[in-house]
C-alpha cells in the first residue's frame, strides 16, 4: 500500500501539472470556473490511465473508466468550493487557487479510487 500511495502522489503531481497548464491555457479565454471545470475533466481522463498503469497496475476497462469519475466527485466538489472561496471570498486571485484547493482532496481521492480500480480482494 505504501508503494501505491507514493505512486498515487507522483501521478497526482503529474496530473496536477497537466491540470494547471490546461487551466492557465483555458483561463486566457474563459471565466475561471469554466477553465477549472474543463481542465479538471480533461486531466481526469489522463489520471485514470496513469493510475491504472502505474499506481494500481491494473488493466483499464470501460467499467473502471466509467466508474472513475465517481471517485473524483469529492475531489471536484472540494476543489471547486475551494477555488470559489479563495477567489470570491478571500479575494486571493484565481491564478494559484486550484493548487491550494486541490491539496485537501488528495487523501479522499486515493481511498475512493483504490476501491474502484482494484478488485475487492486486494483493496
Amino acid at each position: 500500500m505504501s508503494r501505491q500511495l507514493l505512486t498515487f502522489a507522483v501521478v497526482g503531481v503529474v496530473n496536477t501539472a497537466v491540470y494547471y497548464c490546461l487551466y492557465l491555457l483555458f483561463l486566457a479565454g474563459l471565466p475561471y470556473l469554466a477553465a477549472h471545470v474543463l481542465a479538471f475533466l480533461l486531466s481526469m481522463v489522463g489520471s485514470f490511465f496513469l493510475n491504472a498503469r502505474f499506481t494500481y497496475r491494473t488493466r483499464p476497462t470501460w467499467r473502471k473508466f466509467l466508474l472513475f469519475p465517481l471517485t473524483n466527485v469529492t475531489n471536484f466538489l472540494i476543489t471547486t468550493a475551494g477555488v470559489y472561496v479563495i477567489v470570491d471570498v478571500l479575494h486571493a486571485g484565481s491564478r494559484f487557487a486550484p493548487l491550494l484547493a486541490s491539496a485537501a482532496a488528495v487523501p479522499v481521492t486515493f481511498v475512493v479510487s483504490r476501491r474502484v480500480m482494484l478488485p475487492e480482494s486486494t483493496a
